[in-house]
């Protein structure tokens, strides 16, 4: 059986609660609340409901209070690995999808994920999961809508003529 974590004593159960009301983050605000709750006397176990918490995830707060103060208890969220395209990658990549495909050249109508998995792939060495291909575009300020595709034997002037047919009525 272990023994209990010691609290730091700079810290009064009046100030946590202070610093409790004036966090913008509710999650450490829970925290503080349950760690002034240990300060006035409350089991750790009964603390750590006042919190959301049980009594180790307490613990684990209370080390983090110990070492950072009221700052520790915020949660740190990772941004998670950096982009493996270059930025000059990214812009080629969404000149690329701007510009739309050639039956000819890519063999596709129109871009799909998996056909741009593949354009990134032989491009630039890097293989891209289907689903993080649609991730990258979304950072790249492109949607999950596309333009219709055009019929390769669609002709521009019949197109015109019949606009201009249509609205005169």
């Amino acid at each position: 059986m272990g023994s209990a974590v010691r609290l730091r004593t700079d810290y009064s159960a009046t100030e946590l609660r202070r610093l409790a009301r004036g966090s913008k983050d509710v999650r450490q605000s829970s925290r503080l609340l349950s760690i002034a709750a240990v300060l006035d006397g409350m089991s750790r176990a009964d603390a750590g409901r006042i919190g959301g918490m049980d009594r180790q995830t307490l613990r684990d707060w209370v080390h983090r209070f110990n070492a950072a103060g009221p700052d520790g208890l915020v949660d740190h969220w990772s941004s998670g690995p950096p982009c493996r395209l270059s930025p000059e990658q990214n812009a080629e990549l969404a000149a690329i999808v701007e510009r739309g495909s050639d039956r000819a050249v890519d063999g596709v109508v129109r871009w799909r994920r998996i056909d741009l998995k593949r354009v990134i792939k032989e491009r630039f060495g890097i293989d891209y999961d289907t689903r993080y291909v649609g991730k990258l575009l979304h950072k790249l300020g492109f949607s999950h809508m596309s333009a219709r595709p055009h019929h390769p034997a669609q002709d521009a002037h019949i197109i015109e003529a019949f606009k201009k047919i249509g609205s005169a009525r």
